[in-house]
């Protein structure tokens, strides 16, 4: 007998649920004879309907193996991987000719018993899930071919048998062992009504020159719902009622049932996991759980749609999961392979808690803010939060105090930047663990510096659960609660997966409670809003970017903002909006921070083209604002990086070349010195400050990943430009000068400057943008002695018009009173590799090390390799010192060491 487990309730034989997505002819296929495999893309919805070139990695599988075997070509290689032909309307077909095992050249001695399939897009960017067709042996074959849905199926409902057979046969239908219906041919059918709940077995036989052969399938009847009253403490999501026990909370509009699969019923449906039903909500209580214990789950709704937990802390990913190393991840769960497809969401009751060591942070004043904007994947090699962790000490030490993450929410695929979301209160696995995120973010709290994260609600992608549970083909159905069938945008270039509907009560309610759960859970201090022109659903026309005032996306925004404040007070609220300035002046007068792109700007000044160089859309006042709310910037990670550019279409002459390295890094300091002292928050793009000059576009693409190229720090002029830009962010945040309102400035033109006047300490600020010498004509808001910060020298001022005689590129900052310049390692060339007179023990070390001489010590210093001193000490006076080491964290770091005789400079590594 042949016997072919058919478990609707399981989806474990993808070979059986593909049935609606591809056909075959002949029906049941033979691997000696030629077949056609038909596709409909129309019903597969992870690549969804498609109309253009598609292409199939494809192979075989062979009987005692359950891997691949026999694959035709290499993934994504078009001339060597068959091409289907496109038949219209998404239907697809391919021609195995001139048999099976000719096709896919199969040994004699081997036996094909599968064939598998995976369509793709000509250049591999949409594909979907892995398909199966079963394979059959030449003589009496039958195959069930009804009940062909993968549902669950519910009582007192008649359901459609049918079986089919490659000859004519004496064929039978059984019930179990009850014979329900027989006759003879090639086709037998028949109904049936299910009358009580349980598992039962359907049974095709057919029987021809006394052979005999047997399929079997494993049906599922549903007991009724049970209606009761969720507890109020339960919310949405995964609940933790003890230690040992999980209560599941679905809300699901317009869905009948809801079944829990997953570790802890062996991923079959069964009525004790059936959820219970109050009104829109689905919830179960599963007890018996082992605490700490991860499980793995999934819900089954309808019988239809196997999604994860759309409120998960944390996913498993047939696709993207074997990616990540256990150095990035240390012993990730493994994906259930072969009982169930899709992502899967994971649970553990009694999780161990992180230990927060600064539980109520004080974020920095709005006006003081410096920004770092950073990307995760690129700002290591390792792309980890652990990483990000152990280069604190360089981030510190440029003195900002507000790190900006890019997308760390769950993100469709692992190298992304993470605009393309799906799951909005799980961390990314591809970066770590999530205490990792959160000893980050503690660390950042411990170092005066605040973390705002990059979050999209603008759109998600098609992995949401949210957008699952209301899909078609690929397109969002009208009873979605959160998405709008169409995208406001008629301008396609807006089109970002799936629009929400801001106008929804339940997407209202979803922003809310995903602002809420990152600043309680993760103790986030803020969020910068992508692209929130999307914040409502006003249609903009085909070319529109949609920029005009909007009354109603004001509202919505404003609501939103509200509450995130409601949460915390002084939370940071940023919006990429880059609307017209009456909208952008309505939202930064009620206290929202905004970008403002002045790439464009800042990138003519510092390649020389001075006409082009006007900075005052920088200036609050100069765009009629009440406060300076504008978070200016000359990069993000949207544009190009202005050093590639000024390298390559730089302006020179006989005398200056801003195409020179040196000359390029000297135009970004002159850039940094007017674009982080205006009023207002500021933001750097990750490794600004070290002028890096790899294109956007390099290394395979505008989101392909860029290498962090820490090595820059060896190199004394990139350096300088580091130790320029943290003076200028420590100025920034140290001194109230900055903050005042009291502002002059004339920012176009070849020569620039600015002015603060201050009761107690006047300053201001002059550049020349231009490739030739320029005379600066600038007013003075007093007249006395003013201090040149960067050069310590003097001048005296005796009338308030003053010309300015600056070299090309030159820029001077004057201050009524000299400001305190922070401490930094001068002369990294000091450094003595090798010293017999002074010792490091243990090197590296973990917790402590001992500094000994063979002279006595007068005084010991510890500095990052940045500059930002961390130990100090003048009162030794012996020859041998111990230096604690629990406030350092990992990293490399220079000793300085003062005997009678000399200074001895050392390195030393902390693990």
């Amino acid at each position: 007998m042949k016997l072919r487990i058919f478990i609707i309730s399981n989806l474990i034989l993808f070979s059986y649920l593909v049935s609606a997505q591809i056909t075959t002819t002949p029906e049941l296929p033979i691997a000696t004879q030629n077949v056609t495999i038909t596709f409909d893309s129309s019903k597969e919805s992870r690549l969804g309907f498609f109309t253009g070139e598609l292409f199939t990695h494809t192979g075989v599988k062979i009987e005692g193996n359950n891997d691949w075997q026999h694959v035709i070509g290499s993934w994504g290689n078009n001339t060597d991987q068959p091409k289907l032909t496109n038949k219209g309307n998404g239907i697809y077909e391919l021609a195995i000719t001139p048999d099976i095992n000719s096709f896919y050249s199969v040994p004699a001695n081997e036996k094909v018993i599968q064939l598998a399939f995976v369509f793709r897009s000509a250049d591999g960017s949409s594909q979907t899930n892995d398909m199966f067709v079963n394979v059959y042996e030449d003589g009496l074959v039958v195959e069930i071919t009804e009940p062909s849905s993968t549902g669950i199926l519910a009582k007192n409902q008649a359901v459609s048998i049918s079986a089919i057979s490659s000859v004519n046969a004496s064929l039978k239908l059984f019930l179990n062992e009850t014979t329900l219906t027989q006759n003879t041919g090639k086709e037998i059918s028949t109904t049936h009504t299910f009358t009580e709940s349980g598992t039962f077995w359907i049974i095709a036989e057919a029987t021809a020159n006394n052979e005999t052969v047997r399929d079997s399938a494993q049906v599922f009847i549903r007991e009724d719902i049970v209606f009761e009253t969720k507890p109020a403490a339960y919310k949405k999501g995964i609940n933790y009622p003890t230690d040992t026990s999980a209560a599941l909370v679905l809300w699901a509009p317009f869905k009948d049932f809801v079944f829990v699969i997953g570790d802890f019923n062996d991923w079959k449906s069964s009525n004790e996991f059936q959820m219970k039903k109050d009104g829109d909500f689905f919830w179960l209580e599963i007890p018996d759980l082992e605490k700490g214990k991860e499980y793995i789950f999934q819900y089954f709704i309808d019988g239809e749609i196997r999604v994860a937990d759309p409120y998960t802390e944390k996913i498993a990913d047939p696709w993207n999961d074997e990616t990540i190393t256990n150095e990035v991840y240390p012993d990730l769960i493994q994906y259930p392979e072969n009982k169930t497809s899709g992502i899967a969401s994971v649970l553990q009751p009694g999780q161990e808690k992180y230990n927060w060591e600064i539980e109520d942070f004080q974020v920095p004043e709005k006006e003081k803010l410096v920004i770092y904007e950073l990307l995760i994947r690129d700002f290591t090699s390792e792309h980890t939060y652990k990483s990000v962790l152990e280069k604190l000490d360089y981030l510190e030490d440029l003195n900002i105090n507000v790190l900006e993450l890019m997308p760390v929410n769950e993100f469709e695929g692992n190298c992304s930047w993470g605009y393309n979301p799906s799951f909005y209160f799980a961390p990314d696995k591809y970066y770590g663990p999530k205490n990792e995120l959160k000893k980050l973010i503690d660390e950042c709290h411990k170092r005066g510096i605040a973390v705002v994260i990059d979050m999209v609600l603008n759109h998600s992608y098609g992995q949401s659960p949210f957008v699952q549970m209301y899909m078609d083909n690929y397109t969002i159905l009208p009873e979605n609660p959160w998405y709008n069938v169409q995208h406001n945008f008629q301008n396609t270039a807006a089109h970002w997966g799936f629009d929400f509907n801001h106008e929804s009560l339940a997407t209202k309610e979803l922003v809310d409670s995903v602002s809420s759960f990152w600043m309680s859970e993760y103790k986030i201090d803020g969020f910068r809003m992508d692209f929130t022109k999307g914040f409502s659903n006003t249609i903009y026309g085909s070319s529109s970017w949609g920029s005009d005032y909007d009354t109603q996306r004001i509202l919505n925004l404003k609501r939103m903002t509200d509450e995130i404040w409601k949460r915390n007070e002084d939370a940071i609220v940023i919006f990429e909006h880059l609307a017209e300035n009456s909208e952008e002046t309505e939202l930064a007068n009620y206290g929202i921070l905004l970008w403002g792109n002045l790439h464009g700007s800042y990138l003519q000044a510092a390649r020389g083209n001075t006409g082009s160089s006007d900075l005052s859309w920088a200036v609050f006042e100069h765009r009629g604002w009440n406060d300076p709310n504008i978070v200016s910037y000359p990069e993000s990670h949207d544009e190009e990086r202005i050093m590639y550019e000024i390298k390559i279409s730089g302006l020179t002459n006989e005398n200056y070349n801003i195409k020179n390295q040196q000359t390029a890094l000297d135009r970004i300091e002159l850039n940094s010195l007017f674009h982080i002292l205006l009023p207002g928050p500021k933001m750097i793009w990750q490794f600004g400050e070290r002028g890096y000059d790899i294109s956007i576009n390099a290394f395979g693409g505008r989101l392909a990943e860029k290498p962090p190229y820490w090595h820059y720090l060896d190199n004394t002029n990139r350096t300088d430009l580091f130790k320029i830009m943290a003076k200028l962010n420590h100025l920034k945040q140290t001194y109230n000068e900055f903050s005042s309102t009291n502002f002059e400035y004339s920012l176009a033109g070849a020569t620039k400057w600015y002015s603060y006047n201050n009761v107690e300490n006047h300053v201001l600020a002059a550049g020349n943008f231009g490739i030739v010498g320029n005379v600066a004509n600038v007013t003075f808001p007093a007249t006395g002695t003013w201090y040149e910060f960067f050069t310590n020298d003097s001048i005296d001022v005796n009338d308030p018009s003053q010309s300015l005689n600056l070299n090309p590129g030159e820029y001077r900052l004057y201050s009524t009173q000299k400001f305190e310049e922070p401490r930094v390692v001068t002369k990294i060339s000091e450094v003595v590799t090798q010293n017999n007179n002074i010792k490091i023990y243990p090197n590296p070390a973990n917790n402590e090390i001992n500094i000994s001489s063979d002279n006595s010590i007068s005084e010991i210093q510890i500095y990052s390799l940045a500059g930002k001193l961390k130990f100090q000490s003048s009162s030794v006076f012996n020859n041998t010192f111990k230096v604690n080491l629990n406030e350092f964290t990992p990293g490399i770091y220079l000793v300085k060491v003062a005997t009678k005789e000399k200074l001895f400079v050392e390195k030393f590594v902390v693990k």
